[in-house]
């Protein structure tokens, strides 16, 4: 048995914020105890907070074809690191995860190597390329929890309707990716002023609203769970609140890239801030976070995307779009509780308990016979994000010399510490 006492208990399942105990045994939480702990082997939380793992959707990890920019080990230990206890991976590596046989590759490398909980998505078309559907019964029977041909949109109708048909009758959950490709092709920026100073190839904002109307009127048709990984603009949340409001099986997630950044922020074009979609403005950003915070958008994830220097160190419309985010996660999202936006047991809602619910897992709670899959955190210590110390094999990072707050001091996957901060 193990006692974790004197902890800011963060519980987003009654959304609670107290001082309290965790009591743990087998790799369950066994009670939750606000008074006088009992006697046993305790760890002394000194008042930091004390919160269920962060479960993350939608990471990349690059096994397998470019294990040089992330392998499941470093992932693992960045996730550690970074308070994630449950990865739950893209299947756009090289080649895709699309038959059971790379979907078995791919989580044997994981049960080797993680160190966390992973779960993995597989593609919902045959090599990503929207024109034949994957064999989605046979990856599901083979462990795959969600179907996503990622940043790959499926531009025929009639393709993706036989898709989300076919998912439905599997009662399997689809995520997908809403940037009309052919306004969204060979973009690097959000069109505007801004765009326009820097002399970059920009995209409407409405890209995302007319790729989220089709989406929205499909699974109207066929009656889907569908998950959207991003949304990132103001003038696709009206569309999205129909749908919820018209009773779809839908949810949405926000990047936390997103969520904490704007267009001005690749001013000077440092391709570090080159993500997909692009960074949006300020107004955007100030409605998605204020949609994180009424419910509208369910989760928060960090779209960890790895890509080398060689693929970064480019010009501007040439690098690679994408960001690692494992381990820069939690202390961006302390600024949406610093600045007021949201109260800690909202954000936690966001980055545990929903991900959680839409997978069918039983971690993402404070409670009693939850596993203790546990990250204890310090809130609001500072420190200057130094990329070269990042577990990630690939450092590509926007918040590079960034003073945030926000520390990981200890990480438990089922009661068993497997991060502790040096």
């Amino acid at each position: 048995m193990l006692i974790l006492t004197n902890a800011r208990l963060i519980d987003p399942e009654n959304g609670s914020d107290k001082l309290g105990s965790v009591i743990i045994e087998n790799g369950k939480i066994v009670d939750i105890i606000y008074g006088n702990p009992p006697k046993g082997e305790t760890i002394d939380c000194a008042g930091k907070c004390l919160a269920p793992g962060i479960i993350d959707i939608g990471v990349k990890v690059c096994e397998p074809g470019e294990r040089h920019k992330e392998s499941y080990a470093s992932a693992g230990r960045a996730a550690a690191a970074g308070g994630v206890t449950t990865m739950v991976i893209r299947p756009d590596t090289k080649p895709a995860i699309d038959s059971p046989e790379t979907l078995h590759f791919a989580h044997s490398r994981a049960v080797e190597d993680a160190g966390v909980n992973v779960h993995l998505m597989a593609a919902l078309t045959v090599g990503r390329n929207g024109r034949e559907m994957a064999e989605i019964g046979f990856l599901q029977d083979a462990g795959a929890i969600a179907f996503s041909d990622a940043d790959s949109v499926i531009a025929d109708n009639k393709i993706f309707g036989r898709c989300l048909t076919y998912a439905k009758g599997l009662n399997a959950l689809v995520m997908g990716h809403i940037q009309d490709p052919s306004l969204s092709k060979g973009i690097a920026a959000t069109s505007g002023p801004f765009a326009t100073k820097l002399g970059l190839p920009g995209a409407s904002p409405m890209a995302e609203r007319i790729q989220l109307e089709r989406d929205m009127a499909l699974v109207e048709m066929t009656g889907v769970k569908y998950h959207i990984d991003q949304i990132s603009t103001a003038v696709a949340l009206p569309v999205l609140e129909r749908a919820k409001a018209a009773g779809l099986n839908v949810t949405a997630g926000a990047s936390i890239h997103h969520l904490t950044l704007n267009e001005l922020d690749i001013e000077g074009y440092r391709t570090f801030f080159k993500v997909k979609p692009p960074l949006r403005h300020e107004t955007d950003r100030v409605a998605t976070v204020q949609a994180v915070a009424s419910g509208l958008i369910d989760i928060i994830s960090s779209m960890h995307t790895p890509q080398d220097e060689e693929s970064k160190r480019l010009p501007f419309e040439e690098a690679a779009s994408g960001a690692v985010g494992l381990e820069t996660l939690l202390p961006a999202a302390m600024q949406l509780v610093h600045g007021g936006y949201m109260d800690m047991p909202t954000l936690w809602r966001a980055m545990s308990l929903n991900p959680a619910k839409l997978l069918g897992l039983k971690s993402g709670r404070m409670a009693n016979g939850a596993p203790a899959d546990l990250v204890l955190f310090d809130p609001d210590k500072p420190f200057v994000l130094d990329r070269t110390t990042l577990k990630s094999k690939s450092k590509n990072t926007p918040f590079d010399g960034r003073r945030m707050q926000g520390v990981v001091l200890r990480t438990f996957l089922a009661g068993q510490e497997i991060y502790a901060k040096s």
